[in-house]
C-alpha cells in the first residue's frame, strides 16, 4: 500500500475508501482554497402549498427520498444511548433491499449496536463517525468491508461544508416539530435539548427527513431546524428516551485518586491564575471534570470570581453555575443530562450552540480558541505530550472524538486522567493513535503529580512557589512503569490493513488505526 509519513511521522495511505487523502501538515499549514458545497436548487413549485410534509411512513419518506444503493446517510446522537430511530431506519432499509451504504451519524452508542447484522448483511458498506464499544471492535478486528473515518464535531460540520462528504440523505430525530419541518429539542416527551450536531445535516443534504413522536401546529417556535431544509416529516411513537442522554460517565466520581486530580486541576486554575472575573472554561461530563467543576465552584465563591462564560456539554452542575450567578452565560453544544435540558428550554442564558458557531475550522474563527481553559480526558498520553482518545493501549477502537480535537485549541489545554487503568500505565512513549499532537496540549493532571508542557514557560513560571506536585512527564512516566510492572505491551496488528483514518481539524489525516491481530 503506497502512503507518505506525516508531519507527526505517522505513516498515512494515499487513499481511504478510493477517496485520497492529504496527511497532516502542522497546526494551521493547511490553508484550502475553493467554494462551500451547496444543496441542490429546490422550487416551491414541488412541494405542499399548505405547508403540510406529513408522510404516513419512514418507508415512504425514504422511497420519496429516492433511496437507493451507495448512498450516504446521516443521524445524529442528541439522545446519546436512548436513540430509538436509527436501529429502525436502517432496519427499513435493509427491509427495502438497498445494499453499500455509508453511515455518517455524529456519534454511535452502545444502543446502535444491532447495526452490526447490517454490516455483516452489506446494506451498510462502512461508517464515517464514531464507532463506540462493540461497533469499534467489530471494525478493528477488519470485519467491515469499508474503512472508518473518524472526525471531530467540528470535523464533521467542515467535512459536510467544505464538499468532502455528501449526504444523499438525513434522518433527524425531533421532540418537536410542525408539519412543515421547523423544529426542536425544548419541547415533548423527548426532549433532548437542542439539535446542534444535526444543523450540518439539514443544511447540505440532497434531502431531509424529520421524524419526530410530538407533531405540534405551525409554527413550532423556535426553531432549531428550519422547515425551508426539509423535504418531509414522519410520526413515530417513540424517537428516544430522553433519560438515556445520562451515561455512566455523567456522575461525579466517588474514587479518591479521581478526587484528588480534580482537586489539583482546579488549584492549578486557580494559583496559575487564569481564574479571574470573566475568565471561561469548558469541561467534560465525564466523572473527574464533574468533581473539578464542584471544586472549582467553591474557589470561584471564596474569591468572589464569575465567569463570563461557559462551555458545555452542559449537566446540573454548570446549570447551578448559571442560577448560582457564578457564569454570565452557557454557550452548550450538548446536554448531558435532565437539569441541562430544562435549563435550556427556561433560561434564556442558557444559548444553544452548533459545531458551524463552536467548532468549525474553516470558518471566519469558532468558540474553541476563545476559551481560557479546557478539561479534556485521554485514554494515553505520551511523553511528547501527543494524547489519544479513540484506541487503547491493545489497538482497539472503542471510543470517538466528539469535540476533543476542536477543544484543544484553548489558550490552556488540561488533560486531567488517572496514571493507570487496570494496571496498564497511561502515560506511554508513544500513544496507539495521535487524536491530537502534543503542541496543542499544555498540562497533564495526574494524581502523582502534574506535568507542564516545557514549551508553556508561562504557566511553569506562574506555578513558583506553590505546593503543587509539578514534576516532569517522564519522571510521573517513570514511578507510574514502577507500580504497574513496565511499560504496557504494544498491540499486534496488520501494518497492511488499515481500517480506519484519523482526521485532523483540517480534514487532514493525523493517524490510522490497523487491523488487530487476534
Amino acid at each position: 500500500m503506497n502512503g507518505k509519513i506525516n508531519a507527526l511521522g505517522r505513516w498515512i495511505p494515499e487513499q481511504i475508501n478510493g477517496q485520497p487523502v492529504i496527511p497532516f501538515q502542522g497546526i494551521g499549514k493547511y490553508i484550502p482554497e475553493g467554494r462551500k458545497a451547496a444543496p441542490p436548487i429546490v422550487s416551491c413549485a414541488n412541494y405542499p402549498k399548505d405547508g403540510n410534509k406529513v408522510v404516513n411512513s419512514l418507508r415512504k419518506a425514504l422511497e420519496l427520498a429516492g433511496i437507493k444503493d451507495g448512498m450516504t446517510i446521516s443521524t445524529h446522537h442528541h439522545f446519546r444511548n436512548g436513540d430509538k430511530l436509527t436501529n429502525k431506519l436502517f432496519d427499513t432499509m435493509a427491509e427495502m433491499g438497498v445494499k453499500d451504504l455509508i453511515w455518517f451519524p455524529s456519534a454511535s452508542f452502545p444502543c446502535h449496536e444491532p447495526i452490526i447484522e447490517h454490516l455483516k448483511s452489506g446494506v451498510i458498506h462502512h461508517i464515517e463517525g464514531s464507532m463506540n464499544g462493540s461497533l469499534g471492535r467489530f471494525c478493528t478486528m477488519g470485519k467491515m468491508k469499508g474503512q472508518g473515518v473518524l472526525r471531530s464535531h467540528g470535523g464533521r460540520y467542515r467535512a459536510v461544508q467544505d464538499g468532502d462528504v455528501h449526504i444523499d440523505i438525513a434522518v433527524i430525530a425531533a421532540p418537536a416539530a410542525d408539519p412543515f419541518g421547523n423544529a426542536n429539542a425544548l419541547y415533548g416527551k423527548s426532549a433532548c435539548g437542542l439539535l446542534g450536531f444535526a444543523l450540518a445535516d439539514s443544511q447540505y443534504a440532497d434531502k431531509v427527513i424529520i421524524v419526530t413522536d410530538n407533531l405540534v401546529p405551525f409554527p413550532c417556535i423556535p426553531w432549531q431546524i428550519h422547515g425551508n431544509h426539509v423535504d418531509h416529516v414522519v410520526v413515530m411513537d417513540e424517537i428516544g428516551d430522553p433519560e438515556k442522554i445520562v451515561s455512566g460517565t455523567t456522575r461525579i466520581t466517588r474514587s479518591p485518586a479521581r478526587l484528588l486530580i480534580a482537586e489539583y486541576t482546579a488549584r492549578f486554575i486557580k494559583e496559575a491564575g487564569i481564574m479571574k472575573d470573566g475568565f471561561s472554561f469548558q469541561a467534560g461530563a465525564g466523572g473527574i471534570s464533574l468533581a473539578f467543576i464542584s471544586f472549582l465552584k467553591k474557589f470561584m465563591e471564596e474569591a468572589g470570581v464569575k465567569a463570563g462564560w461557559v462551555r458545555g456539554g452542559s449537566t446540573r452542575h454548570l446549570v447551578e453555575l448559571l442560577n448560582e450567578g457564578l457564569t454570565s452565560y452557557i454557550l452548550d453544544g450538548q446536554t448531558f443530562d435532565l437539569d441541562g435540558v430544562r435549563s435550556m428550554r427556561d433560561n434564556p442564558n442558557h444559548v444553544w450552540t452548533s459545531p458551524f458557531t463552536s467548532y468549525n475550522y474553516h470558518g471566519k474563527g469558532n468558540f474553541a480558541s476563545m476559551i481560557d481553559v479546557v478539561i479534556l480526558g485521554a485514554t494515553e498520553v505520551d511523553v511528547s505530550f501527543n494524547a489519544n482518545v479513540v484506541t487503547h493501549t491493545d489497538g482497539l477502537l472503542l471510543h470517538g472524538m466528539g469535540g476533543w480535537q476542536n477543544c484543544l485549541f484553548a489558550n490552556c489545554t488540561i488533560l486531567a486522567l488517572p496514571s493507570f487503568r487496570d494496571r496498564i500505565p497511561v502515560i506511554v512513549d508513544k500513544v496507539t493513535t495521535i487524536c491530537g499532537p502534543g503542541q496543542l496540549i499544555d498540562v497533564v493532571i495526574t494524581e502523582r503529580g502534574i506535568a507542564i508542557n516545557p514549551a508553556r514557560k508561562d504557566l511553569i513560571d506562574s506555578l513558583k512557589g506553590s505546593d503543587l506536585p509539578v514534576r516532569t512527564i517522564d519522571e510521573i512516566k517513570i514511578e507510574i512503569e514502577k507500580i504497574c510492572g513496565g511499560p504496557p505491551v504494544p498491540p499486534k496488528v496488520d501494518k497492511k490493513r488499515v481500517v480506519a483514518a484519523i482526521e485532523w481539524v483540517d480534514g487532514t489525516v493525523i493517524d490510522v488505526v490497523y487491523k488487530k491481530i487476534d
